[in-house]
């Protein structure tokens, strides 16, 4: 193994469960969230030697959120399908109607909205970062937000809609 590479490999096993839940909240795709922290990882393991000693979850964090971001401004023609993958898990029932009600609900906001509320809610960044790493103004990123949380808001939680027990 090259110098450093043990450290990538500790920090590549800690950070992609959380890269990829996070490319999920802002894809709604499992494939494609796994596709994109994947790549984030691979970004980040080619600037490992800069920026191992700095904030490297901030760095995967902002390569897999400029990716996704990326795909957005240039769509790939994909052909979706009402088959879902297998998942290897328990009865989870009221997991999955959860999940299934906030997947809905986080679909019907915009690409740049559901960015917004992922990064800012998600991972807890000030807005003045969201900015940043979106690439927008920091009263895009408030306008939005606020937008997208009052779409949110609007649909209820889960148990008023009876979609959980």
């Amino acid at each position: 193994m090259a110098r450093g590479d043990a450290e990538f490999v500790e920090f590549a096993r800690s950070a992609s469960g959380r890269l990829t839940h996070a490319a999920f909240l802002m894809t709604g795709n499992h494939h494609q969230a796994e596709d994109a922290a994947q790549t984030a990882l691979v970004r980040t393991y080619a600037s490992w030697s800069r920026i191992r000693d700095e904030d490297a979850y901030g760095y995967a964090r902002t390569v897999l959120v400029n990716h996704l971001v990326d795909g957005w401004r240039r769509p790939i023609r994909e052909y979706p399908t009402d088959d879902l993958p297998e998942q290897r898990r328990g009865d989870v029932a009221d997991e999955v109607a959860t999940r299934r009600w906030l997947l809905d609900i986080l679909g019907t906001l915009s690409p740049r909205e559901r960015a917004i509320v992922v990064l800012r809610h998600y991972f807890d960044l000030p807005e003045a970062q969201v900015a940043r790493e979106l690439g927008v103004s920091l009263g895009t990123v408030k306008s939005t937000g606020s937008r997208a949380l009052q779409k949110l808001r609007a649909t209820g939680t889960p148990q008023a809609q009876g979609t959980c027990r």
